[in-house]
Parts: structure tokens; sequence; C-alpha cells
């Protein structure tokens, strides 16, 4: 499952902490990370589902 998890983080990294956390503080987090920048938010998903 954290395969799938961690491709969704590389195409959409919103979607792979979602799957990972729902609409936590993270998903927001996340959100406002790939606004930035996509590479921010591809380290940020992949970082949170690597961690649980």
């Amino acid at each position: 499952m954290d395969l799938i998890r961690i491709i969704f983080a590389i195409i959409l990294p919103p979607v792979g902490v979602f799957l990972q956390v729902g609409l936590g503080l993270q998903f927001w987090i996340n959100i406002l990370l790939t606004l930035f920048g996509y590479i921010p938010g591809i380290i940020h998903a992949i970082w949170i589902i690597a961690k649980r």
C-alpha cells in the first residue's frame, strides 16, 4: 500500500498525504507546499508517508 501512496505522492502530492493521514493539518500543509512549488510538496508527501 505504501508503494501506491508514494506513486500518488509523486503525481499529486496532496492525494498521497490524504491517503495517509486524511484531512488533517499535514494535508493542508502539503497543499500549501505544493502551491509554492511542486518539489517541496513531493518531498513533504514522501516524508509523511515514510514517517508513518
